[in-house]
């Protein structure tokens, strides 16, 4: 796979080129916008990586041009703007994704491998598991969700429960289904460790939206999805 990372910040790009190298990756680099606008436009690449100040011309300008260009090469921009308003209008600009700096390395890798999975080149991770239910998407082996912009990390065993829920959406789940699910071959916990999970879960995935996407199903247990009638 290859990419093109544009940033003009040398202690950045310089660990960046070397983790996604050794992930794989065929990287192409430029430290300013000009350069790096000519390097998408001569070049066919999976994936653009653009920083949006950059001396010359702006990742933003670069992205316009390209989606002028009928390019559909997915974007992912970095950068210390992160208001609304900012991420609105890079989204506009025809962005895919944005990650507010300073980030970790992790979470980049995870972005990229989303980006890549999405219009199917991401032979690095065929393993790598990504569910979406509504406006909730979540990234399995990285136990990370992503909701409304917001990166939500996750334990070990809230990715395990926001997986089963996500693979049965609508479903009534009950308490004892969850618990076999969750602890498959270790000892059981009380029962009120579910509803002490689901609470931290809610807290995680529902803080910052106006949609409840974990309904509690009185006497039988809980539904997972948006706009359901329990």
């Amino acid at each position: 796979m290859r990419i093109l990372l544009v940033d003009d910040e040398i202690e950045l790009t310089h660990p960046l080129s070397r983790v996604l190298t050794r992930e794989g990756y065929t990287l192409d680099m430029a430290y300013n916008g000009n350069d790096g606008s000519k390097l998408a436009q001569e070049n066919n690449y999976d994936l653009l990586i653009l920083d949006w100040m950059l001396p010359e011309k702006t990742g933003l300008e670069i992205c316009q041009q390209i989606r002028s260009q009928g390019k559909k090469t997915p974007v992912l921009f970095l950068t210390a703007k992160d208001t609304l308003d900012d991420r609105v209008q890079g989204l506009d600009a025809g962005a895919d994704d944005y990650l507010v700096k300073p980030f970790e390395l992790r979470e980049l890798l995870a972005r990229v491998r989303a980006l890549l999975r999405r219009v199917g080149t991401d032979y690095h991770s065929s393993n790598t598991e990504r569910l979406v239910v509504a406006d909730l998407e979540l990234d399995v082996e990285n136990q990370i969700a992503y909701r409304q912009g917001k990166v939500i990390e996750l334990s070990q065993k809230e990715t395990r429960l926001l997986q089963y829920f996500m693979d049965n959406p609508g479903q009534v789940l009950t308490h004892h289904q969850i618990m076999q699910n969750l602890w498959t071959n270790e000892e059981q916990p009380e029962s009120n460790v579910i509803a002490a999970l689901i609470r931290l879960l809610r807290r995680k995935i529902e803080a910052d939206s106006k949609s409840q996407l974990i309904h509690t199903v009185y006497g039988k247990g809980y539904r997972f999805g948006s706009n359901l009638i329990v």
